[in-house]
């Protein structure tokens, strides 16, 4: 669940102004399911079925959901997605979910570390690897950062941090709807290029709900990008986030794109080459779910907005509670579709929804073809 920091069209003290304040309302909307509706759309997820296997001939202590993941032996294939930051609550969720990690053994991301090089006062609240010394932490900004930002300086502190990666977000759907966003987004895919040639630790990138194209998944990894988390449409829908802020007119104008973006399972669905290498986010919010992407191919699957309630309801106990019925569903979907490792599982066969395979069909042919030239 990653929040941004404020736009280049704010000056700097309203920006420090506001950064707090609107890091806190952003949590506050998000995790207020009483108040607020973020979750629009559908994942996808709902319209494939893992296919049950009657005879799967394994026990239960043979299935092994355990996969390697930024050269460390995690016990599922599960992280917990980069989270918001910047308000006192934000930092106390953080943390918890640094704590939980550990104890669970799986990796963790953090919010937006951009408030660091206007505000390093604040590092305590990002240093999180003192919190999980044995999982992998990930550092966490916008690609429109990584365009702006001294490389030098960028890449000193995810060092003083002591992350294993840092994860990009692209997230122009977010900053058009957010009265302090960002504008333009020119530059973005170079600016990675460039990191990419000079920093020794893997990037990550990452959409924020809206989901990427398969063939903007191609750009990144002819980039050198070690991971791509599609993030797709169905989870949070950071426009919905941003429309509560916003006055009457403009919220309805954000309401007209509750619907917009790729699914989840159709990326991944329409994506096949790619087997492996993404990262799956954006409404996975059960075992069965993150049993299917990882049976429609992904290597990774990341949960966000689930993780940010538990920690809000119960703690790092809530987080642990949930990760472990995570990492049952998935052992028993494991055994129940005769797969014994996650290799296995990747290699399973589901079934789609004609409606879904045609949409997969349509988004493949239109990937295939030529760009339109500008």
């Amino acid at each position: 669940m990653d929040t941004v920091s404020t736009g280049s069209n704010s000056s700097p003290a309203a920006a420090d102004q506001d950064f707090g304040a609107r890091k806190a309302r952003h949590l506050e909307i998000c995790i207020d399911e009483s108040r607020y509706r973020v979750e629009t759309g559908a994942t996808g997820f709902e319209q494939v079925q893992l296919v049950h296997s009657a005879l799967p001939e394994l026990g239960m202590q043979q299935i092994d959901p355990s996969v390697s993941f930024l050269g460390q032996r995690i016990p599922m294939p599960i992280l917990i997605s980069s989270m918001t930051g910047g308000s006192s609550e934000g930092f106390r969720a953080n943390k918890d979910l640094a704590r939980a990690a550990q104890r669970i053994g799986i990796p963790v991301g953090m919010g937006s570390i951009r408030v660091l090089f206007r505000h390093p006062e604040v590092f305590d609240h990002f240093h999180l690897k003192k919190l999980a010394p044995d999982v992998p932490v990930m550092a966490n900004i916008g690609g429109v950062q990584v365009r702006d930002l001294d490389h030098t300086q960028l890449l000193e502190m995810l060092k003083r941090l002591e992350v294993q990666a840092l994860v990009i977000h692209l997230n122009p759907g977010q900053e058009l709807f957010q009265p302090e966003g960002d504008r333009d987004f020119r530059g973005v895919i170079d600016a990675i290029r460039a990191l990419r040639e000079r920093s020794p630790l893997p990037l990550i990138v990452k959409e924020t709900g809206f989901g990427i194209r398969p063939s903007t998944i191609a750009t990144l990894f002819d980039a050198g990008v070690e991971w791509v988390n599609v993030a797709g449409a169905g989870g949070t829908n950071w426009v919905k986030v941003e429309s509560y802020r916003l006055d009457d007119i403009e919220r309805q104008t954000a309401e007209e794109f509750d619907d917009w973006g790729l699914s989840t399972a159709l990326i991944l669905a329409a994506a096949p080459q790619f087997r492996g290498r993404l990262i799956a986010s954006g409404g996975v919010r059960s075992g069965i779910d993150l049993t299917k992407a990882v049976a429609l191919g992904a290597g990774m699957v990341g949960l966000a907005l689930p993780f940010i309630r538990a920690v809000k309801q119960g703690g790092v106990e809530g987080v642990a509670s949930f990760a472990e019925r995570l990492k049952r569903v998935l052992s028993s979907a494991m055994l129940l579709c005769g797969a014994r490792t996650i290799a296995d599982l990747q290699r399973t066969r589901t079934l789609w929804t004609p409606a879904f395979r045609s949409t997969v069909e349509q988004l493949r042919e239109l990937e295939s073809q030529p760009e339109v030239q500008r």
